[in-house]
């Protein structure tokens, strides 16, 4: 009898684990980070179209900023950049990119052809920065204070609701501050 509870036991806990990763109520885009409230991880990078020249951290000390992780091979990448073209018409706060895993000539192909949302892109060829930032998958864009903490991450292709609901909010109380 007592060797039919082990297994019973066992299989209870599988179906509760499968009912709580089946919530509807569940963000699948939702991956937080462990910079959130904290400083921002520092970089260091060269510039995708100019390779001789870098972008860093320091070059939006004391700005508040976007971060975009973003790629070519990346198709929500591609579905987001409209939007960031247009964040980065509105004026209301400037974007970083960082190029992640990806080839420097299809990055300023891709930025020649679609435009360039990005007051500079750095190259993270080989994924140092995207780790230090604990990027899990591009895009994922950032959200950093003026004290250069990390306010917000979203997972995913950056949208017009996401931007409304969840950067927006925090954008305006971090100006008042």
């Amino acid at each position: 009898m007592l060797r039919f509870i082990g297994p019973l036991v066992v299989f209870g806990l599988l179906v509760l684990v499968f009912i709580k990763g089946l919530d509807p109520e569940r963000n699948l885009n939702e991956l937080p980070s462990p910079f959130l409230g904290k400083e921002a991880p520092q970089f260091d990078l060269p510039r995708i179209k100019l390779p001789d020249e870098r972008v860093s951290s320091a070059d939006y000390a004391g700005e508040m900023v976007l971060i975009n992780f973003w790629a070519t091979w990346c198709a929500p990448c591609r579905q987001e950049h409209p939007f960031l073209l247009e964040i980065a018409e509105s004026g209301i706060i400037p974007i970083y990119g960082i190029d992640w895993r990806d080839h420097r000539e299809h990055a300023i192909e891709w930025l020649q052809v679609l435009g360039d949302p990005y007051v500079a892109s750095g190259y993270d060829e080989d994924a140092t920065t995207g780790i230090d930032w604990g990027v899990y998958a591009a895009p994922e864009t950032f959200l950093i204070s003026k004290d250069g903490v990390v306010l917000y991450k979203h997972l995913g292709a950056l949208t017009s609701t996401v931007w409304e609901e969840d950067f927006l909010p925090l954008i305006e109380t971090e100006k008042v501050r």
